[in-house]
């Protein structure tokens, strides 16, 4: 009989013989039954237990096609988000309270998932302004792929001066005595920004393991219980692997992780992937982690680096053998792979070594995949079909498409990727975020991009012909993206024997305003049928989790994903609908131990008024 029922719902299942439901009944991690709510109580036992939904919109569980989770775990407690912050001002005044927690060596890192153009001001903090915020503590901001913001002590920290000499691939600006200003920018990659970062503090093993706990618990928030791990950058394998493993085999995932190698070193491809095929089959794991190939980078020389401020790359002669090499030995030992590529032009060539491949070892049922894909042309898409793989977008576009259009025009931006093109020739197509750095990880702004076409500067860059329907945008964030991971026929759809992974949302998906889905969070989250995150009147039913490490961590007093929550704060609204003076009690926070306090003090003062200690779950 049933573990769980959740009932009083208004269930998307986006199984086409059965879309809607009222109820849903869960047995050992999978979905029991869904129907009407008569049908499913009758599967309950005096065990059960059994939700009341309160009329509110339950869907499937969101899959991240294209993220990096295991990285970004590891840092999340040390960063400073401004995602979602929709006020430089705001992003200033937070950034303010954090430099007076931050204690020396350690720095006040915002690191990705926000854009210039998110802000009302539509710009980026000035060096003067970090350096005034911040005269003693390093500051590192991060913008996309393009830039980085190092105030004077994070110079300092770094050791750049006006005798480093310019680094491969990136630019360090300097003033007229040559000193270096704080300005650090790809040209034409980011290796000088990730390199820089890299010179920060890291947390103990200890607090990793905290961090990732508390990342997985924000994605949890957001309704994700599923991910696809693209790799990284300095994200070597084994080695930077045992936090995760460690949560997986003590039972503490919240969210399954199916994870690509992505290769570290330019030159030792080949070697890597002949040394990580043989200490892993195919598809290695069970059903919260598994093993799921090799990429996003497979050689180094076919990586177009994506900067729509700068020209488009051109991929140095010789890409071919050496990415032809790599393709070979995955393909006769099965691993499935992806490759980052952005421009119809590199695909192109891309799919030239793909082709030679598959006509002596076929590709197909290996479910490969092309990352972004931001202007692949038909005649790629059709290649991409013929060869059986598929493509993963992401909302890079939300972030850039002002660059883009700059650059390349308004008319190239309208089908900047061709998401509905895609869809119309039938390629297998997943969504994602390429969080955390380049855009943010939540997956409500991805969806507000595929339905509204517009940046989150309020750009409108797709027509209708490039735009989809709600449905079909959750479809893509679920059933879609499962392809990816060869789980299609157990996840994405809240159908009996399918994976119980599924959200509760805090607003009706299928009703707001448009402008409102970006919004959008979770109230309750379930994987395989098991609760790990509640809010409001669901907040007692989560586990709690410790407390944020360390304890000037800027998850302990901004959390994550700001949304709308700064803009409420503003006027006393907040998720759990109540504020209270400084010092006197909360009750939400002492029965659940799932709130964020924010009280004004010094500079922040005047950020957040005389609305005293603001509470909302997370």
């Amino acid at each position: 009989m049933a573990d769980l029922i959740v009932r009083n719902a208004r269930i998307t299942t986006l199984d086409r013989d059965h879309p809607q439901a009222t109820a849903i009944a869960v047995a050992n991690g999978r979905v029991k039954a869904v129907g009407d709510e008569a049908t499913v109580l009758a599967l309950a036992t005096p065990g059960t237990r059994v939700i009341d939904a309160n009329g509110r919109r339950l869907v499937p569980g969101l899959n991240d096609s294209h993220t990096h989770l295991i990285r970004g775990g590891l840092n999340y407690n040390m960063e400073l988000r401004w995602d979602g912050v929709r006020s430089l001002a705001d992003a200033l005044a937070m950034l303010r309270v954090q430099v007076d927690r931050t204690p020396a060596p350690q720095w006040v890192r915002v690191v990705g998932g926000f854009s210039e153009h998110q802000f009302a001001e539509k710009r980026l903090p000035t060096l003067d302004e970090l350096n005034a915020a911040a005269p003693e503590t390093p500051v590192f901001i991060l913008h996309l792929y393009d830039r980085a913001l190092l105030n004077r002590a994070a110079l300092r920290a770094v050791g750049y001066t006006k005798d480093t000499p310019e680094p491969p691939g990136g630019h360090i600006q300097r003033d007229a005595a040559g000193n270096p200003t704080g300005l650090l920018l790809a040209s034409p990659n980011a290796l000088i920004l990730y390199a820089t970062l890299a010179m920060g503090p890291r947390l103990p093993p200890e607090y990793q393991l905290n961090s990732t706990r508390h990342f997985m618990r924000e994605l949890n928030r957001l309704g994700i219980t599923s991910v696809i791990d693209a790799g990284g950058g300095f994200q070597n394998y084994p080695d930077d692997y045992g936090i995760i493993q460690k949560l997986h085999a003590d039972g503490e995932l919240t969210v399954r992780i199916a994870y690509n190698l992505f290769t570290q070193k330019k030159g030792g491809e080949v070697a890597d992937f002949e040394r990580w095929t043989k200490m892993l089959t195919p598809r290695q794991g069970d059903d919260m982690m598994r093993h799921n190939g090799a990429g996003e980078m497979l050689v180094f020389s076919a990586a177009d680096f994506e900067d729509f401020r700068m020209p488009r790359p051109e991929l140095p002669q010789g890409m071919e053998g050496e990415l032809e090499a790599v393709v070979r030995v995955l393909a006769e030992r099965r691993w499935p792979f992806r490759i980052h590529a952005t421009y119809d032009e590199s695909i192109s060539r891309v799919l030239d070594v793909y082709e030679k491949v598959d006509r002596d070892i076929p590709l197909d049922g290996l479910h490969w995949f092309i990352d972004h894909a931001e202007t692949i042309s038909e005649r790629n898409i059709e290649r991409v079909r013929a060869l059986g793989g598929g493509i993963a977008v992401q909302h890079r576009m939300a972030y850039q498409g002002e660059y883009f259009a700059e650059r390349y025009g308004q008319d190239a931006v309208r089908h900047t990727p061709p998401v509905r093109k895609m869809l119309e020739l039938g390629v297998p197509v997943g969504a994602g975020t390429d969080a955390t750095r380049v855009a943010s990880y939540n997956p409500w702004v991805s969806l507000y991009w595929l339905v509204t076409g517009r940046t989150l500067g309020g750009l409108a860059m797709y027509s209708d012909d490039n735009r989809l329907d709600r449905e079909e945008a959750l479809r893509l964030w679920t059933h879609g993206s499962a392809w990816f991971s060869h789980e299609q026929e157990r996840k994405g759809l809240l159908k009996p024997g399918h994976f119980a992974d599924f959200a509760v949302l805090s607003a009706d998906y299928f009703q707001v305003p448009e402008s409102a889905i970006q919004d959008i969070t979770s109230v309750l989250t379930v994987v395989g049928g098991r609760v790990v995150h509640g809010a409001g009147e669901f907040g007692p039913l989560a586990p709690q989790l410790p407390r944020p490490m360390p304890d000037w961590s800027p998850v302990n007093r901004f959390g994550g994903y700001q949304g709308g929550t700064l803009a409420q704060a503003r006027t006393g609204l907040t998720a759990t609908g109540h504020s209270h003076a400084p010092g006197t009690s909360c009750a939400v926070h002492q029965h659940t131990h799932a709130a964020r306090h924010v009280t004004p003090a010094g500079d922040d003062a005047g950020f957040w008024g005389a609305l005293g200690c603001l509470c909302y779950a997370f």
